[in-house]
């Protein structure tokens, strides 16, 4: 179990997981000592550690490549200090299909077959047509799955003969990611806010938890399914009369904002709002900077880093401060200044990825995802 965990470019087999677990009873209870969660471990074991929260006490290093070409991006876990080291296990892919009213990025395990109908698909993320707003869909049901707003709602009907029943029918909207315009027209950074319906505003306390975390990556009925299934049924259950215009748009990300906000009474509950830590103006160098500690080498406008949003009355109190001794504020870092995710870029397609509890390498891949995206109006 051991040199399985440490296995270095490929995931360990299942069918070896399964015959150590099989052995015998005590056997079993070993594995699941051993294998234990990214949030515990700090490691990226199987596929399912991919939906399930980093580690609380430090960042998984990871690294995303880009190739312009075929309009596809892949994740890599860093196996390596280096920053500009290729040496890395697998992880995730994605591949943006640019269409008439919308960008859409299909993200899978499969880094050969991009694509919804794939056994490998394991979310998507859509835009908004200028790039100002995306949403990040899961295939698995988060905890507060009843209180989103489904896919499902408003596509057209399929007839249930050409469906498999085992199959899933809706994604789900975790995540909403909004840059704001930049109606001056002014030159500087971007400024993004993300705010994940899946995890609750109190999972970035010293006790807080992300209840509902997966235990499989994809259900065992989905894959079998899809070997049962022809060619025809496998691509019927997609939905694909999705209407993403501007106005659908605003009508999902807005009853998912209003359901997580206002039929919230305690604040605790409320969903976690991430917001990108503003860059400093560095006189000598003439340009916006922040402390990537060495894990970004070249200036973008793409570089970001997301931090815990604080609370309206916190936020205000933590300005005051700042005009009343600027230098003082400046050296003393609060809970909500950690870094819970860092996005960067060291090469020409070369980009890094670190993230940390409470979010997963899925969810940072998708939040990465939205930062390559020309944006004319935010800059």
């Amino acid at each position: 179990m051991k040199r399985l965990e440490e296995g270095e470019s490929n995931w360990p087999s299942r069918k070896d997981v399964v015959a150590c677990a099989a052995v015998c009873r005590t056997w079993r209870e070993i594995c699941k000592d051993i294998v234990q969660s990214p949030e515990i471990c700090g490691k990226l074991t199987f596929p399912v550690s991919l939906k399930q929260p980093g580690p609380r006490d430090g960042l998984i290093q990871c690294f995303i490549k880009r190739d312009k070409s075929k309009l596809t991006y892949y994740l890599y876990l860093c196996l390596s200090p280096a920053v500009l080291s290729e040496n890395g296990k697998f992880l995730l892919a994605a591949k943006r299909n640019r269409r008439a009213t919308s960008t859409e990025y299909i993200i899978s395990v499969d880094s050969k077959n991009i694509s919804r109908s794939s056994n490998g698909y394991v979310g998507k993320m859509r835009s908004n047509f200028l790039g100002t707003k995306f949403i990040v869909y899961d295939t698995q049901p988060p905890y507060n799955a009843g209180s989103l707003v489904s896919c499902q709602h408003g596509s057209r009907r399929i007839s249930s003969r050409r469906v498999s029943p085992k199959l899933p029918t809706g994604s789900y909207p975790i995540a909403h990611v909004k840059y704001e315009l930049n109606v001056l027209g002014t030159r500087g950074p971007r400024r993004m806010q993300c705010t994940m319906h899946s995890i609750p505003a109190s999972a970035v306390d010293p006790e807080g938890v992300v209840p509902g975390q997966p235990e499989q990556l994809l259900p065992g009925p989905f894959e079998e399914s899809f070997r049962s299934t022809n060619t025809s049924s496998r691509f019927s259950f997609m939905d694909r009369s999705l209407d993403f215009s501007s106005s659908r748009f605003s009508e999902i990300s807005g009853s998912a904002n209003q359901q997580g906000e206002d039929d919230i009474p305690e604040a605790k509950e409320r969903p976690l709002v991430l917001r990108n830590k503003v860059p400093r103006w560095h006189e000598q160098l003439q340009c916006w900077c922040l402390n990537f500690r060495g894990r970004v080498t070249v200036a973008s406008v793409k570089n970001f880093q997301l931090i815990a949003a604080a609370s309206s009355e916190s936020l205000q109190l933590e300005q005051q401060q700042q005009q009343q001794n600027h230098a003082s504020s400046s050296s003393s870092a609060s809970d909500h200044d950690k870094v819970i995710l860092q996005f960067g870029k060291v090469g020409k397609d070369m980009f890094t990825m670190d993230y940390r509890y409470p979010l997963s390498a899925f969810q940072a891949f998708a939040i990465c995802l939205t930062s390559f995206d020309t944006k004319l109006a935010c800059e």
